[in-house]
C-alpha cells in the first residue's frame, strides 16, 4: 500500500483538478492582501523604535524633559560671485526670517550668523514636531526658501538641513527601485526566454514573482501594526521577491518538464503536474522553510531595522512559497492541456509528435565539473584556498553606521550641506550632553555643565562656541542639556575620539561627580558608534541561532549530519569570501568613481549580519534543490559518486539560471544610490555568484565525492536501497562512459530489463505513477 500523499501533493493535485478556481482564487487573494494593507496603510516607526545604547538613553531623558535635539534646517544665502552684498542680504535676511516665523511648521527662527571669511549668512529655523513628521513638515519650508530666492536673483539661497535631507534620500530611493526595476525585469525575461524558449513559459515566472510581491506589500502594510515600519522593508520585499519567486518557479517548471518527457505522452498534465509536486514541490517547501527559519534569527538582534528587514523576507518567501505551490499547478495544467491538444491535431494531421525534453548539460558545464570529476582532492583543495583568500580582506573590516554624510551628492540638500560645512566646519559634528537630576540640584548641574564647556573649549577636538554654552534646561528643571561641537567629518578618528574624551574624561572630572546624578550624551556620532557596539554584542547570538537552525534544517531536509556540517561550513565560507570582497571594494577610495560612491573608510554595520542571515537562507535553495535530486538517484540505488555526478549535471541548467536571475537583482542594487543598499546588492550578488559557481561546481561535488557513503550518516535509507535492489538483481555496475572516467549502469542480472528510469521508479515521479515501484519508508 503506498505512502499517504503529502499536503503539497494534495494541494497541487486540487489545483490540477480545478485549474480556473485556484487561479480565480489567487488573484482574490492578491486583491484581499493589497486592499487590506492600503486600508490599513503604514505604521512607521518612531525615534523611540530606534534608540540604542547610551545615546537612545540620552534621547529618552531629554524627550522625556522636553528638551531634545529638534530637527533644524539652515537657510544659507551667498553672493554668486565676489563679495556678499550687505544690503542686498540683509533683504534676503528679513525676507526669509518673516517667512518662515508665519509658517506652522516653525517653532523658531535664529538671527543670521556670518561664516568666519564673511561670504556666507546662515539662518538657523527649528522645526515643531517629531522626527517623523519632518519630512512632511519641510516642503512649506521649502518652498519659502525658493521663493524668497527667486526674489533676490543676485544672491544664491539655498536650503538644507536634516528633514530636506532625509525627503532627499526617500525621494531618491524611490527613482533607484523605479530604475532597479527597469533593469531587472528586461534581464529576467531574456535568461527566462534562453532557458525555456518560450514566450509564455517567461511569463509564468514574472507573473507568479509579481503577484507574489504585490499581495506581500498589502500583507507588510498589516504586519507594520505589530513591527514599525522603517522605509526598509518594501525595498527588501522586491529585492528578494523577485529573486525566490522566479527561482521557485523555475525549479518546479524545470521538473515537470522533465516528467512530461519522461512519460512520454502517457500521462495527462494532471499528474504530471501531481509528479513535479511530489519532488519540486517538497523542495520549495523545504526551502522556503530554510529561508524563513533562518530570516528569524534577524529578531534577536533586538533592532527594529532588523525587524523591519525580517518581516518583509518571511512574508515574500511564505507568498512566494504559496503561490509556487498553489496557484502554479494550475497554471501548468492549462498549458499542459493546450500542449496536448496541439499534440492531437498534429497526430491527426499523421505528423510524429515527440515530447520535448530537456537538453543534457553542454560542454561548457562538463568542463566545469570536470575538475571536481578527475581530481576531487586538488579541486576541494583549491577552490577552499582561494576563498580563503578572498575572505582575509574581512579581518581588517571596519565597521560603521551610515549617516549623513554617506548620501549622495545628487541630492540637491547635500549639496547645499557641503556648502554649509564648508563655511561653518563647527556644524560638522553635535554632541549633546543630557543631564537627569533633581530640581534641587539645577544651579549645582548648570554650573558643572559650564565648568565642562570650559574644559571642552580647551580641547582641541572640540570647537569654541560664540555667545557662551549653549545649555537649555526642561520646565520641571530635572533635565538640563549641553550642545557642544566639533569640527570634524563624522567618520574620522578625530570626532570619534571627541566623544571618548566627553565621556572618558570631561563628564566624570565634571558633573559626574554629582551625588545621583544621570548623565549620557547623544548626537550622530554617539548614535552610530553606540549602534556598531550594540550589533556586535549580537551579533554571536544571531549567528550562532543561525548556525543551529541551519544545521537542523538541513538534516530535517537530509536526515544526514555530514551534509547538515557541510553545509555550514560551505555557507561561513562563501559568506566570509563575499565579504572579504567587500572590503576590497567599499572600505577604500580606488572604486569611488567605478561604482558612484563616497566611502566610509568601513562598511556598513548592519551589512555582515544581513548577509550572513539571507545568505544562509538563500543558498539552502541550491543546498535543497542539488542534494535532492543526488538524493532521490542514491535511494534509487545509484552508487553514490554517480548520483552526485548526475545529480549536480541534471540541476546544472537551472541552478545557473535561477544565480543569474538572483545576482541581476541583487547587481541593480549596486547602481542604488544609498551606500548600504549598494553594499547590501554587491555582497549578496557575489556571495550568490560564489555560491552557484565554485561552492556547488566545484567544492560540493568534490567533497561528496570524496566523503562517498559517508555523506549520509547516520540514516542508513541509501544503504538498505542498494541492499534491496542488490536481493532483486538489480544492482548497478561501473562501465566506461566515453573516456569521461566510469558511468553507473543496471546490472545485467535477472530483471534487468524491468529496471525502472533513475529518479522515477523506486522513488515516485512519472515513472512511479507508470507503474513503478512504490515509495518505500525506508527514506524516511
Amino acid at each position: 500500500m503506498g505512502r499517504r500523499r503529502s499536503v503539497t501533493v494534495r494541494v497541487a493535485r486540487w489545483s490540477a483538478l480545478h485549474p480556473w478556481r485556484a487561479v480565480v482564487g489567487w488573484f482574490v487573494f492578491v486583491a484581499l492582501c493589497l486592499g487590506g494593507g492600503i486600508a490599513a496603510g503604514m505604521n512607521s516607526a518612531t525615534s523611540q523604535d530606534f534608540r540604542v545604547g547610551e545615546a537612545g538613553r540620552a534621547e529618552a531623558l531629554a524627550t522625556e524633559g522636553g528638551v531634545q535635539l529638534r530637527s533644524t534646517e539652515q537657510v544659507l544665502i551667498r553672493a554668486a560671485s565676489g563679495r556678499l552684498d550687505e544690503a542686498a542680504a540683509g533683504a534676503a535676511v528679513r525676507d526669509v526670517t518673516a517667512r518662515m516665523k508665519a509658517l506652522p511648521e516653525v517653532a523658531s527662527v535664529a538671527p543670521p550668523v556670518r561664516s568666519a571669511d564673511g561670504r556666507v549668512l546662515r539662518i538657523q529655523v527649528e522645526l515643531n514636531g517629531s522626527e517623523q513628521e519632518d519630512q512632511e513638515n519641510v516642503p512649506p519650508l521649502q518652498a519659502q526658501t525658493a521663493k524668497v530666492a527667486k526674489a533676490h536673483p543676485d544672491l544664491v539661497i539655498e536650503e538644507t538641513g536634516d528633514a530636506s535631507v532625509s525627503k532627499g534620500v526617500d525621494d531618491q530611493r524611490d527613482k533607484d527601485l523605479k530604475f532597479s526595476e527597469a533593469i531587472t525585469l528586461p534581464i529576467t525575461l531574456i535568461t527566462l526566454a534562453v532557458v525555456f524558449g518560450s514566450v509564455v513559459m517567461v511569463g509564468v515566472p514574472l507573473l507568479l514573482a509579481i503577484t507574489s510581491i504585490t499581495a506581500t506589500m498589502g500583507l507588510a502594510m498589516l504586519a507594520s501594526h505589530l513591527l514599525p515600519d522603517t522605509g526598509v522593508g518594501m525595498s527588501m520585499i522586491l529585492l528578494i521577491g523577485m529573486a525566490v519567486g522566479v527561482d521557485y518557479t523555475l525549479f518546479y517548471l524545470k521538473r515537470e518538464r522533465e516528467e512530461r518527457a519522461r512519460a512520454g505522452g502517457r500521462l495527462t498534465s494532471e499528474a504530471l503536474v501531481e509528479a513535479a509536486a511530489a519532488t519540486a514541490g517538497r523542495a520549495i517547501v523545504v526551502s522556503g522553510l530554510a529561508v524563513i527559519v533562518s530570516t528569524t534569527a534577524l529578531f534577536l538582534a533586538g533592532d527594529v531595522i532588523f525587524d523591519s528587514l525580517a518581516s518583509g523576507t518571511i512574508l515574500v518567501v511564505a507568498v512566494a512559497v504559496v503561490s509556487s505551490v498553489t496557484v502554479l499547478p494550475a497554471l501548468l495544467v492549462r498549458l499542459g492541456r493546450r500542449t496536448e491538444r496541439r499534440a492531437a491535431r498534429r497526430r491527426a494531421r499523421g505528423e510524429s509528435v515527440r515530447p520535448r525534453g530537456e537538453k543534457e548539460p553542454g560542454r561548457a558545464w562538463n568542463a566545469l565539473l570536470a575538475p571536481a570529476r578527475k581530481h576531487p582532492l586538488g579541486t576541494l583543495c583549491a577552490a577552499v584556498l582561494a576563498l580563503v583568500a578572498l575572505a582575509l580582506p574581512a579581518l581588517d573590516m571596519n565597521l560603521k553606521n551610515p549617516a549623513r554624510d554617506s548620501f549622495s551628492r545628487e541630492i540637491p540638500a547635500m549639496k547645499a550641506y557641503d556648502r554649509l560645512l564648508d563655511a561653518f566646519p563647527e556644524l560638522r559634528v553635535r554632541h549633546l550632553v543630557v543631564v537627569r537630576a533633581e530640581a534641587s540640584q539645577a544651579g549645582e548641574v548648570r554650573r558643572a555643565l559650564r565648568d565642562l564647556d570650559r574644559r571642552a573649549a580647551a580641547d582641541p577636538l572640540f570647537s569654541d562656541p560664540a555667545g557662551g554654552p549653549l545649555l537649555r534646561v526642561s520646565a520641571d528643571r530635572r533635565t538640563t542639556t549641553l550642545e557642544l561641537d566639533a569640527a570634524h567629518p563624522t567618520y574620522s578618528k578625530e570626532a570619534e575620539a571627541s566623544l571618548d574624551h566627553l565621556r572618558g574624561d570631561h563628564i566624570p572630572a565634571t558633573v559626574g561627580r554629582l551625588p545621583g546624578v544621570e548623565t549620557a550624551v547623544t548626537g550622530e556620532v554617539p548614535r552610530g558608534i553606540d549602534y556598531v557596539a550594540h550589533q556586535n554584542e549580537k551579533l554571536p547570538l544571531v549567528l550562532g541561532f543561525l548556525l543551529l537552525m541551519t544545521f537542523a534544517m538541513t538534516v530535517y531536509a537530509f536526515r544526514s549530519v555530514v551534509l547538515a556540517l557541510l553545509g555550514v561550513v560551505l555557507n561561513l565560507l562563501s559568506a566570509a569570501s563575499a565579504l572579504g570582497l567587500l572590503v576590497l571594494v567599499f572600505q577604500g577610495e580606488w572604486a569611488e568613481d567605478l561604482l558612484s560612491f563616497v566611502s566610509l573608510h568601513g562598511v556598513s554595520s548592519r551589512v555582515p549580519l544581513f548577509l550572513f542571515v539571507i545568505l544562509f537562507g538563500l543558498s539552502m535553495d541550491y543546498q535543497v534543490f542539488v542534494v535532492s535530486r543526488i538524493r532521490e538517484a542514491a535511494l534509487d540505488g545509484v552508487p553514490t559518486r554517480q548520483a552526485v555526478l548526475d545529480g549536480i549535471a541534471s540541476s546544472a541548467k537551472v541552478v545557473t539560471s535561477a544565480a543569474i536571475v538572483m545576482v541581476t537583482v541583487f547587481a541593480s542594487f549596486v547602481m542604488l544610490h544609498i551606500l548600504e543598499m549598494k553594499q547590501m546588492g554587491f555582497v549578496l550578488a557575489v556571495a550568490v555568484l560564489l555560491d552557484a559557481f565554485v561552492i556547488r561546481v566545484m567544492i560540493l561535488p568534490a567533497a561528496l565525492l570524496l566523503l562517498g557513503d559517508a555523506t549520509w550518516w547516520p540514516s542508513k535509507a541509501v544503504r538498505r536501497a542498494g541492499e534491496r535492489l542488490a536481493s532483486r538483481g538489480r544492482g548497478y555496475v561501473a562501465e566506461p562512459s566515453g573516456g569521461q572516467g566510469y558511468e553507473a549502469r543496471p546490472s545485467r542480472g535477472q530483471g534487468a530489463a524491468e529496471w525502472p528510469t533513475p529518479g522515477h521508479g523506486e522513488r515516485g515521479g512519472a515513472g512511479a505513477l507508470l507503474g513503478g515501484g512504490a515509495p518505500s519508508s525506508d527514506d524516511r
